[in-house]
């Protein structure tokens, strides 16, 4: 494919030459036909270096000696140069002979069913629609067009799922909360869960990632949410639209979350706490109580980012002024 015609699909702006380009490649990987970009700083001296015969950047980038596509994200225009070059594998209409689907399941046209699939009673699942080897879908539930469900994804009782929603491998929506009740005899008896998971349109939810139902109520993922791979949403909670649940996030339940959020890597969050729209969470931080809109937090207890940071500079000298304190000496000032 022609750099100019890549520069026109992912509308980017063409310096240099004209050139054939055979695939794509990260900065470092990438050799002689291959297509990269540059979006983090920290990788702006790679883009004199690389062998790549075109760079994606944006528009404030220095110039280059190698062909050069700019652009306002050059990210997302990677990401779309990707599509330009790998097609995933396309799945014929039909169903499997191995295939469960009882007779009162409604399902839309051209719809893959693969093998092992079960589709139980009064299931309505728009047109357009795969479904991997081994994916469950339980009775009532009711999914849009275009759903996509990687093998042994399970969507379950009574749940609701909008249109272009896919599901990883082993992603499960509406497993039941984590409800117990202490009776006299402090054994823990379980609490029905009986309210639905509903996910909005283009919610993807990644491998092995839970999406429980709620105790009563639903719990709801917003519109264009993606949540990563072992994320737990607990039972009740309430996501916002276009938020990122990043790997191992842990919602526990009635956790309200704004549109647009970030949290990153293995962040916790308490129950029943509010994070506002906009905000962000930096990896590994714990949140006990609300955060604002907009605000970026960090540690345990998460405080403002740049706090926590002004905080780890003064813990990683503590040996320092511990010393100087136990030697009765004024320890040195900044």
């Amino acid at each position: 494919m022609k750099l100019s015609e890549i520069a026109s699909a992912v509308d980017a702006r063409l310096e240099g030459a004209d050139c054939e380009i055979t695939g794509v490649a990260g900065i470092k990987e990438a050799v002689a036909g291959q297509i990269t970009f540059v979006a983090n700083p920290r990788y702006a001296a790679a883009a004199k270096t690389t062998k790549a015969s075109a760079v994606i950047v944006d528009e404030a980038f220095p110039a280059l000696d190698t062909p050069t596509l700019r652009g306002k994200n050059p990210y997302l225009a990677f990401a779309k140069t990707i599509e330009l070059f790998y097609q995933p594998p396309r799945y014929a209409p039909g169903v499997h002979p191995t295939a469960v689907v009882d007779p009162s399941a409604r399902i839309g046209r051209d719809a893959h069913i693969g093998a092992y699939v079960v589709v139980m009673e009064e299931v309505e699942i728009g047109e357009g629609a795969a479904l991997l080897p081994h994916v469950v879908i339980y009775p009532g539930a009711k999914i849009g067009k275009n759903f996509f469900a990687h093998a042994h994804a399970v969507v379950r009782e009574h749940c609701r799922l909008g249109d272009d929603v896919v599901l990883q491998n082993g992603a499960v929506v509406g497993a039941d909360g984590f409800g117990f009740a202490p009776d006299e005899h402090k054994h823990w008896r379980k609490i029905v869960q009986s309210g639905p998971a509903i996910l909005g349109d283009e919610v993807e939810v990644q491998a092995n990632a839970c999406v429980d139902r709620a105790s009563i109520g639903a719990t709801r993922v917003g519109r264009g949410t993606k949540v990563d791979n072992l994320v737990q949403v607990g039972h009740g909670c309430a996501v916002g639209e276009d938020t990122l649940l990043c790997a191992q996030v842990g919602l526990a339940g009635s956790t309200e979350v704004g549109n647009h959020v970030i949290l990153a890597g293995q962040v916790g969050v308490a129950g029943h706490c509010k994070i506002g729209d906009g905000a962000i969470a930096t990896a590994q931080s714990g949140i006990p109580n609300d955060v604002e809109a907009g605000k970026t937090v960090s540690g345990y207890p998460a405080i403002d980012n740049r706090q926590w940071l002004r905080c780890v500079a003064v813990f990683n000298k503590l040996p320092e002024l511990a010393k100087a304190l136990r030697a009765g000496k004024k320890p040195d000032s900044e």
